[in-house]
Order: C-alpha cells, then structure tokens, then sequence
C-alpha cells in the first residue's frame, strides 16, 4: 500500500515561493510517475505536474516557467518549487503517484497553499 505525506505548504505573498516535499512509502518506485495536483475552492482537481522516473517531466501551462518538479528515487521523495506565486495559485495541493503497470493512483492528504497579501 502506497502512502504519501506531504510537507512545505503555508501562506505567501505575492510573488513569493513555497516549496511542497512528498515522501513516498513504495518499494518499486521506478514503476511509478510522481507528480503534484491541486484543487482549489470550487474547482476540480487539476494537475500540476508529473515526473516519471527517467526524469521526464510536464506541467500545466499556468504553472510554466515559475514551477519546477523534481524527485529523488533514493530518498523516494518528490519535490515541487513554487515561485512567483499568484492569488490564482491558491489551493489544496495533493500529492500523486501513478503506477505504470497498474494505472493505478495513490493520493496524499494533501496540503494548503494559500497566497494573500
């Protein structure tokens, strides 16, 4: 069973960064895609972006250029560097993980991100 505990989220200002850490509990993590969703208020879940294990990554383009995903298969952890922080990225961040063979997902608790001045 897969668990996922993130850490990192907050309050920020505009045009500030946060950076989201997920620590990953899987023992065959190379079959898996890591990425980070995130729902605000009244909106579904949308993604972030992913990482698979060679390193490939993608993003949603509202997030392009300011997020940066990365992950780390030895620690089994999965980053996400947020700058430039806007009112519009406010939400519930969820960490995910996709199992390549299974197509299965595995869900954090996740963690809020609020930006307000």
């Amino acid at each position: 069973q897969v668990q996922l505990v993130e850490s990192g989220g907050g309050l920020v200002q505009p045009g500030g960064s946060l950076r989201l850490s997920c620590q990953a509990s899987i023992r065959t993590l190379w079959l898996y895609t890591m990425g980070w969703y995130r729902q605000a208020p009244g909106k579904q879940r949308e993604l972030v972006a992913t990482v698979t294990s060679d390193g490939r990554t993608t993003y949603t383009d509202s997030v392009k250029g300011r997020f940066t995903i990365s992950r780390d298969n030895a620690k089994k952890t999965v980053a996400l560097q947020m700058n430039n922080l806007s009112f519009e990225d406010t939400a519930v961040y969820y960490c995910n993980t996709y199992h390549t063979v299974t197509r299965t997902d595995s869900w954090g608790q996740g963690i809020q991100v609020t930006v307000s001045s």
